[in-house]
């Protein structure tokens, strides 16, 4: 490849369709809109800028600006610059932000006056920081210089990258423990790229809604445009459906990427209101997605409109995928019978393997002990779009990487199992397992068991106790309060009996709402759950 930097895939792209539409964000119907041409001048016209304030090829800059043109058109900048760019959820708690930040140790902070005034109270992580540039009013510098007025007629040629050549660091959203950095290449976002633009046909004449800001990049470096949404990004399920449907609307946007809990709220007020949106592909991912979900956003698109669910980790992305309609006419019957969510077949040069699990590093492939299909078992995968490193965490990196002669194998910390046509099944997180004394209980598996019920809305596994003699407590938010607690656990417990899988599920106990991931509001803290029930059922037996 000529030159892997994002940054260059934008000049491209404005060479080919500069008067195109590339972006548009707004409030209430009232837009902004910019062509790639406009984009491309903004960016560098940024990229001039934040290079006299001195910022330089390599320097780690932590971005923190609002889902805006600032936020797309700085970080095409930094990228042009050669910079590394350090991209934290701020909804992830201050005390999980300030760890995260100390572990990248940042050179520059760019960011809107709150982050600097922030980082000024508890400075500790931000001990590295050379240069502050605030985007927005700095009250005369208090705040660090004010970031560069841009030249329109600026000149900047995005310099060229390496494949191997550091371009971010993109957080995990710490569902199994604390947020890791993930050290991304300039070869890893060429590559996720190509996967998105070959394998989901997404290119010119595409019109995206990201639920998610930086997939905003990935469309408008293929030539799409898009619509920045009037939403939270941070708090995806409490999406205001109306506004994100308007703007879909508006512009008549073909293609979106979002959680199952945007999806879930915004296929509810469509169907509410007999909406039908325009959207032709739509991608959920962060979680499992139910079939019950994709019939209802089936129902909101147009004919021969397709859903995905793609399987992935921030560390790779995306490794499978599988469309909606083969879900809801081959695999949903299994899934809600207990063998687990189906994600797909590995995407075109991506390996995916299921090994015996093991607590501890493998230091070699020749230590992993490869299971039969339909065993269930670690999922490991290779290949292009795969993250070499956690950033300052060599321990968890030794933990997570298996070196074998074409390279490493990524532990993706769930387990699962292929089936014999080789798709693949997700059976929960290892860490999540239960794990008792008549052998591992996968959270999925069994979760899905008592998701029939109709009163409710998700479930939780977890194991109390010592591993290896766990008692398994299954845990329920409801749809709505019960009227009736006993008979609902009886209730509960009638269909844990029918399966051999949840038979020995005896305890159960009703939360008022599961703790989840910031990114995706999707994603369960069991851990924290697991806290929860021991000290309630302490308590009960008081």
């Amino acid at each position: 490849m000529s030159n892997c930097n994002i940054g260059a895939a934008l000049q491209n792209v404005a060479a080919e369709r500069g008067d195109a539409l590339a972006l548009v964000t707004g409030q209430g119907g009232r837009y902004q809109q910019w062509s790639f041409r406009e984009l491309l001048a903004a960016s560098k016209g940024h990229a001039q800028a934040l290079q006299a304030q001195g910022v330089q090829r390599g320097d780690r800059v932590m971005l923190m600006v609002r889902p805006s043109l600032a936020f797309i058109s700085l970080s095409f900048a930094l990228f042009q610059l050669g910079a590394v760019v350090i991209l934290i959820d701020p909804g992830m708690g201050y005390k999980n932000l300030l760890r995260c930040i100390g572990t990248v140790k940042p050179d520059i902070l760019l960011a809107i006056p709150q982050v600097q005034l922030f980082a000024r109270l508890f400075n500790k992580p931000f001990a590295t920081v050379r240069h502050r540039i605030c985007v927005g009013p700095s009250f005369g510098g208090l705040l660090g210089l004010s970031l560069a007025s841009v030249s329109p007629d600026a000149e900047f040629t995005a310099v060229t990258t390496a494949e191997d050549e550091l371009a971010a660091f993109i957080f995990t959203t710490g569902s199994t423990g604390p947020p890791k950095g993930v050290q991304y290449t300039h070869g890893i976002f060429f590559h996720q790229l190509k996967l998105i633009r070959d394998y989901y046909g997404i290119g010119p004449g595409d019109v995206d809604q990201p639920g998610f800001p930086l997939f905003g990049l990935f469309t408008i470096a293929l030539g799409a445009a898009a619509v920045i949404p009037d939403m939270d990004p941070t708090r995806p399920a409490q999406v205001n459906p109306a506004k994100f449907i308007r703007s879909i609307q508006d512009w008549q946007v073909t293609y979106s990427f979002g959680s199952p809990a945007i999806w879930n709220v915004v296929s509810r007020y469509c169907l509410e209101h007999g909406i039908t949106l325009p959207v032709r592909k739509i991608l959920m991912a962060g979680a499992p997605v139910p079939g019950s979900l994709i019939e209802r956003v089936q129902q909101i698109m147009p004919p021969g409109g397709t859903i995905y669910t793609p399987y992935g980790a921030t560390e790779s992305l995306p490794s499978a995928s599988i469309t909606g309609q083969e879900i809801l006419s081959e695999t949903w019957a299994q899934t809600r019978k207990g063998k687990g969510t189906c994600v797909g077949d590995p995407l075109p040069g991506m390996k995916i393997q299921i090994i015996k699990p093991v607590a501890g590093p493998l230091k070699a492939w020749s230590e992993v002990e490869i299971l039969p299909s339909n065993s269930i078992g670690e999922i490991v995968v290779q290949g292009p779009v795969v993250t070499r490193a956690y950033e300052g965490n060599e321990a968890e990196t030794k933990l997570a990487k298996i070196p074998d002669e074409d390279g490493f194998w990524h532990r993706m910390g769930d387990v699962g199992y292929q089936d014999k046509q080789g798709r693949l099944w997700f059976c929960g997180r290892k860490a999540h397992r239960v794990l008792t004394a008549h052998g591992p209980m996968h959270t999925i598996c069994c979760e899905a068991i008592f998701n029939e019920h109709p009163a409710v809305f998700r479930s939780a596994l977890v194991g109390i106790g010592k591993a290896g003699s766990q008692q398994p407590v299954l845990l329920v938010e409801l749809k709505e309060k019960s009227a009736n607690e006993q008979q609902l656990f009886a209730e509960l417990r009638q269909l844990a009996l029918a399966n051999p899988l949840t038979a020995t599920i005896d305890t159960f106990l009703i939360h008022p709402a599961f703790p989840v991931d910031i990114r995706h509001n999707a994603k369960i803290f069991r851990e924290k759950l697991a806290v929860w029930a021991e000290e309630r059922l302490k308590r009960a037996s008081v």
